[in-house]
């Protein structure tokens, strides 16, 4: 029959076991400050043993002290469903057809309780089980690809998806949409961005920062969102599609170069960075912010490039950093670095030498920098000049997308000349050419000016 208090241990399972209740019941506890009403939860293999933990009819949880609970009573056990059930995709017509390929990640999981984390699930089937108004928006194709957590995504996954992408492109696919852990996005958006040139459909990813098993999930509305923006929207790149403001109005289309995740557990996490985003997408809507992306054609042509080194890698500089760290991963046989430098892209003087070793021995160095937004101007300072006479060249994208780039290059070519010229030449709106007079808000909460805007505008 198995134990009837999972995981409980000590004290906490004492009092369960003294009012005979088992984990999956409908109980009531009574406290000395109220009476909770709930699911009673099995406990993770690494709790402590001094809590009971009910969900509530809110959807949290909430845990008890066990010494605090002075009456227990079940009203039975409530039948638990892994997972909702699969509905066949209604077929319409009028209406277009779009492709969800699955992933992993919070948006496709569930909560574990035998370790209290969050795991891969569902499919993309349950998705659309789970949000039945993807249906009123286009006819819904859905293919399982893997199911890893974003930061296990890796080549494999990126070549992969490519490649899956474009097959779905080429048999027909009005748009596609990528469900994805949100930690990783913006490596694989802008990996997919030079992997797939010239789409002539939408390639939107999208994930959740909170499970669907909350109450405050975003994965519903997200998936929406995405869904409308493949279905309907005008604009053929690869995207990602989050939470716009922390309210439910509407979600953001961020180009996959220009992206980031700024924010661990913030549901509009996403800002599009030394830029503004492509859209707004509405629930009845999509709303264009700027006019410069590629359209949508009517033909299934997509340039399919799904290459990549595991010779490039990412350095964030840091004052005192020693030669040593550049020094290994030339001996490691890396052919590649970007480094996050500081200021207008600047390391200290300390490295120079390594770093002139590393270009001697055929490394290509590329400097970005670690403010995120502005550009990497090294002719400034004599630190710069000094780093370019060396053969460090600058690289006016997002740290991560030169990074994501440079392995892209390396896997076509490594000899000097080309990759700088690709490095160089703008392939999918990766490089800051120009920064719009409002790419850069930040607004530093506390501040008598910013109460003030926060009063005067929905943000």
């Amino acid at each position: 029959m198995g134990d009837l208090l999972q995981g409980y241990r000590g004290e906490a399972r004492a009092v369960l076991e003294r009012a005979g209740v088992a984990v999956w019941d409908n109980v009531d506890l009574r406290t000395d400050e109220g009476t909770f009403s709930g699911l009673l939860l099995p406990r993770s293999e690494t709790a402590d043993d001094r809590h009971v933990v009910l969900k509530l009819a809110n959807g949290y949880n909430l845990g008890i002290r066990a010494s605090r609970v002075r009456e227990l009573v079940s009203h039975g056990p409530r039948e638990v469903h892994a997972r909702p059930p699969r509905r066949e995709v209604a077929v319409d017509a009028s209406r277009p057809s779009v492709t969800l390929l699955g992933t992993g990640g919070t948006i496709a999981s569930r909560l574990d309780y035998r370790t209290g984390g969050v795991v891969p699930a569902f499919s993309p089937e349950d998705l659309y089980a789970s949000v039945p108004e993807l249906a009123e928006t286009c006819n819904l194709k859905t293919r399982a690809l893997y199911s890893v957590l974003s930061e296990n995504m890796g080549p494999e996954q990126w070549i992969g998806l490519a490649v899956a992408v474009a097959e779905e492109i080429r048999g027909g696919a009005e748009g596609i949409v990528i469900g994805h852990g949100t930690d990783t996005m913006q490596h694989t958006a802008s990996v997919l961005s030079f992997m797939l040139q010239n789409p002539p459909v939408p390639i939107v990813m999208v994930g959740s920062q909170r499970s669907s098993d909350r109450p405050s999930s975003d994965a519903a509305l997200n998936l929406i969102h995405a869904t409308r923006a493949a279905a309907l929207s005008d604009i053929a790149e690869v995207t990602v599609c989050m939470f716009g403001p922390t309210s439910d109005e509407y979600g953001l289309l961020h180009r996959g170069t220009r992206v980031r995740k700024m924010h661990t557990s913030y549901r509009s996490t996403f800002r599009t960075i030394a830029d503004i985003p492509l859209a707004a997408v509405f629930s009845d809507r999509v709303l264009p912010l700027r006019t410069d992306y590629c359209p949508r054609r009517l033909d299934r042509t997509v340039t399919l490039d799904a290459v990549w080194s595991d010779r490039a890698t990412i350095v964030y500089y840091y004052p005192a950093m020693r030669e040593d760290i550049i020094d290994a991963l030339v001996d490691h046989g890396y052919q590649g670095i970007v480094i996050a430098g500081t200021g207008l892209g600047h390391t200290g003087r300390s490295l120079l030498p390594a770093l002139k070793r590393a270009v001697d021995r055929g490394v290509h160095v590329f400097m970005t920098a670690q403010t995120l937004w502005g550009y990497v101007q090294m002719h400034v300072y004599d630190t710069g000049r000094d780093l370019m006479d060396i053969g460090v060249m600058p690289a006016n994208m997002l740290p991560e997308v030169a990074y994501m780039k440079l392995g892209w290059v390396l896997a076509h070519t490594t000899e000097r000349s080309e990759v700088s010229r690709l490095m160089q030449t703008c392939l999918a709106h990766e490089i800051t050419q120009r920064e719009p007079h409002d790419g850069y808000l930040v607004l530093q909460g506390g501040l008598p000016d910013v109460d003030r805007y926060i009063k005067q505008h929905r943000i």
